[in-house]
């Protein structure tokens, strides 16, 4: 979407903007249940934050980010589940995904009117962009140490799928990281710079794009099965499994599909399961494919995340 508007404009928007007031979801009985808003670098981020309604004082903090073409929204299962157990809980919505605001680019010189920059701006909107998605998830982490319930010392990040690989990359840039849980997680996107037609196709589109012959994917485009295009440049350059060794302090488990068919178990989780040092687990649960993790097995999923963050956050002091 092209807008014109001014700098100034955008700024005052992206920080008062609500959440989607339509939005008519109740938690269920005994949780409390609120709308927030998370800036990452200046673009408002929509947060849902869940805890029990007996829970007093600081708690054990979760943060859920959610993986490929996904939402905050399909998080509140697992979200509720974990508030029950004890925890503050917070998910939200990637920049330019669901609830969350998109991130602006300028698309011509701005130009000085008034004591204020005019200039047109595009929306970064319903793409994958792990470089960003990963800042988001830092940055919700600054945002949650100013939550009253939030013990900042015991802070866990769980992650699903694309985002089961997030949770690595960012445990291994910030030490508040104490314990995470990837599920079906995939952890090395430098495939798509090992097959030759596909790495000649991902260097001219960040040639393309740096000189300003093509813009960003259309907004929420197809990509195999799931939502939304890769920014290729971004994607070829994101390998969660070269910063395993940075994560020697945090509590790491790993869930993976006995018959996961989106990649290979044995060059993701088990790879990185192998190099990681420190506290570790490495579930397999059986009988199901790469999405039985959110349907059948779900339930079996939720109940191992709760031991875990049980033993490495609500009982490590």
């Amino acid at each position: 979407m092209l807008i014109k508007i001014s700098a100034l404009l955008v700024c005052l928007l992206l920080s008062v903007a609500p959440a989607n007031a339509a939005e008519d979801f109740q938690a269920p009985e005994g949780i409390n249940f609120r709308r927030a808003n998370i800036l990452s670098e200046g673009t408002r981020m929509a947060a849902e934050v869940f805890s029990r309604e007996d829970s007093k004082g600081k708690l054990p903090t979760i943060l859920m980010s959610h993986g490929w073409g996904g939402t905050a929204e399909g998080l509140r299962p697992d979200a509720i589940v974990f508030a029950k157990a004890g925890y503050l809980v917070v998910t939200f919505d990637y920049r330019g995904w669901g609830n969350s605001d998109s991130r602006l680019i300028s698309s011509s010189t701005p130009i000085e009117k008034d004591g204020k920059l005019i200039a047109e701006v595009i929306e970064v909107q319903g793409v994958v962009d792990p470089i960003d998605q990963t800042t988001d998830i830092l940055n919700a982490i600054h945002w949650v140490q100013g939550e009253e319930q939030c013990d900042i010392d015991r802070i866990g990040i769980w992650g699903s799928s694309f985002s089961g690989g997030h949770v690595v990359y960012v445990a291994a840039r910030d030490p508040r990281v104490k314990a995470f849980v990837s599920q079906v997680g995939s952890m090395d996107a430098r495939w798509a710079i090992q097959d030759p037609s596909l790495r000649k196709h991902v260097f001219q589109q960040g040639t393309a794009r740096t000189q300003g012959q093509i813009g960003y994917p259309e907004p929420f485009a197809n990509f195999s099965n799931m939502r939304g295009q890769p920014v290729w440049e971004k994607l070829m350059r994101y390998a969660p499994i070269e910063d395993i060794d940075r994560c020697e302090k945090c509590a790491k488990l790993f869930i993976i599909a006995e018959n996961e068919e989106m990649f290979d178990n044995k060059d993701h989780a088990i790879a990185v399961y192998n190099l990681a040092n420190g506290v570790k687990k490495l579930v397999t649960v059986k009988g199901i494919k790469h999405y039985g993790i959110y349907n059948e097995k779900r339930k079996e999923a939720q109940d191992l995340a709760v031991d875990w963050f049980d033993t490495y956050l609500k009982n490590s002091k």
